[in-house]
């Protein structure tokens, strides 16, 4: 199976700027490693972001109309055969790869978010306005509708959606997610439990009578003395290696995974590429291991 590099340069969800650029320096660090398809969308350059601090839905007409676009992309290319690789940009961009996935799959798809937040405010419970706190209750069906206009699927249920490595989240978003199902391991539950025990029982949760899991990793999971090229940090963190170790444990289900995202690379907040470096490395790895596993696989049910 072949992989798609789909770049999302949007960061119209964070009032940060910088997020948009993330996906086009990863994908030109991997053009003397990587010869597959790569494509890359750009938020307008005119768009004048809201920074108003009263404003619950910071730019949300411009970020539905990015990820309609996004969303008709990430279906052709599922519909081709390929595996998409989504590169953001901010994490508002995988409501429309997520949601990607759940049309093509039926709705039979479970998902797995790696991020230090959960994600899971709405437009009521937002206390920053910024729509890149909200897309996993926007993708499993929690409230948000204005952001997924565009789909007419079934949304990923909630109860089938882990969050892994949260240690930042809001008040009102705790109640959120405690009535909505989803399943959270903190950073504190991977230190205890140990990577290859979340992730396996993450992957049990999510695939539970489903087809496929969407996997979508925030960069801002890693603390940002390993990860400073992020938007939001977060302190007390999971390291540069225990990154790559939750990635690889996420890799050994590759078999069980339909699409993935990697997102949230700020180049404009890195130091010493170090931010830019783990991403590229994650990024390599993933690509590697769909076309190599994934290819396998198919080459040998053709016989």
């Amino acid at each position: 199976m072949k992989a798609v590099i789909i770049g999302a340069g949007s960061d119209l969800g964070v009032h940060i700027d910088g997020a948009h650029l993330g996906p086009l320096q990863l994908m030109n660090d991997m053009k003397p490693i990587y010869h597959g398809e790569m494509i890359n969308l750009m938020q307008d350059e005119g768009i004048v972001k809201s920074r108003n601090l009263s404003d619950r839905k910071k730019n949300d007409v411009e970020i539905e109309r990015f990820n309609t676009a996004l969303y008709k992309l990430e279906l052709k290319k599922m519909k081709e055969g390929l595996f998409p690789l989504t590169l953001g940009g901010d994490h508002s961009v995988a409501v429309a790869s997520a949601l990607a996935d759940s049309k093509i799959n039926d709705g039979h798809v479970g998902m797995i978010w790696i991020d230090a937040h959960t994600d899971y405010n709405t437009f009521e419970t937002t206390v920053s306005g910024n729509i890149h706190g909200l897309p996993c209750a926007a993708i499993t069906g929690w409230k948000c509708e204005e952001l997924r206009t565009f789909f007419d699927g079934q949304c990923i249920d909630p109860r089938k959606t882990v969050i892994i490595g949260a240690r930042s989240i809001d008040p009102w978003e705790e109640d959120n997610i405690k009535y909505s199902g989803v399943t959270v391991y903190s950073t504190e539950d991977i230190k205890k439990m140990g990577i290859k025990t979340v992730v396996d029982e993450a992957f049990k949760i999510a695939l539970d009578r489903n087809k496929s899991v969407h996997v979508s990793y925030d960069i801002d999971v890693v603390d940002p003395d390993f990860a400073p090229g992020v938007s939001i940090p977060e302190v007390d963190g999971i390291n540069d290696k225990e990154a790559m170790e939750i990635l690889e444990e996420v890799l050994k289900h590759i078999n069980s995974i339909s699409s993935m995202d990697i997102v949230e690379f700020n180049p404009l907040r890195d130091e010493d590429r170090k931010t830019e470096q783990l991403a590229l490395n994650m990024v390599a790895r993933t690509v590697q291991v769909v076309e190599e596993v994934k290819g396998k696989i198919i080459n040998q049910k053709k016989y």
